[in-house]
């Protein structure tokens, strides 16, 4: 079979839990049989089920976690594009060695962020704009980064009550954000103190 490598990520946008990228190396017709899509087109249920199937077919399954403290750093620089493009470079080279490489960019301007990580990896390196809505191997690993956020997401929920998504936009995320720093005074390791929100909600305790 002609094997590729896709990769995408996770969690980039939260501001709760990890950023989570993850590689999956095989054959794209292969997987496309599966019904493999970008993984917000589907339910938790059918991720869950096409997880599965993939780490059965793929010659390679693989993934890596930054927590939140580490996303702040590179954020604070603004260089959270060079956070990711190690990341990937990371699995890539554990991975897909000398293969070609699909990569959902992160940078709009996707032909930049496919130099700034072909010159970190010996590796043929397409990175593309919605490459997990065109690209199945990169729609493949955005079903097991989503997954194994999932299961970070659950984690936290466990051990520091629910934080919904992990999303600004899910109000049952802002609930958790405002509970832990207008009720609490602190905010536990999960949550990524650089965004925009955090201090929003910070200011609005204060305010009160």
């Amino acid at each position: 079979m002609p094997m590729v490598a896709g990769v995408d990520e996770a969690g980039r946008g939260a501001v709760v839990g990890p950023l989570v990228v993850a590689i999956v190396v095989g054959d794209n017709e292969a997987l496309a049989r599966l019904g493999v899509r970008d993984s917000k087109l589907l339910s938790p249920a059918r991720r869950a089920r096409l997880y599965g199937h993939i780490v059965r077919l793929a010659r390679c399954v693989d993934h890596v976690k930054a927590d939140p403290s580490t996303v702040d750093s590179f954020v604070f620089k603004g260089k959270l594009n060079v956070l990711e493009a190690q990341l990937m470079a990371s699995l890539i080279r554990k991975c897909a060695g000398s293969l070609e490489v699909y990569v959902d960019s992160p940078d709009p301007r996707a032909e930049r962020f496919g130099s700034v990580l072909g010159g970190l990896v010996p590796a043929r390196i397409r990175a593309m704009a919605g490459a997990d809505r065109s690209v199945p191997v990169v729609a493949a690993a955005s079903i097991v980064a989503k997954v194994i956020r999932d299961k970070a997401i659950r984690e936290i929920a466990a051990q520091y009550g629910d934080p919904g998504s992990g999303y600004p936009s899910d109000p049952r995320t802002l609930n958790f954000l405002r509970r832990w720093i207008c009720e609490v005074g602190s905010m536990p390791p999960v949550v990524r103190r650089s965004w925009h929100t955090v201090r929003k909600i910070e200011e609005s305790c204060a305010a009160t």
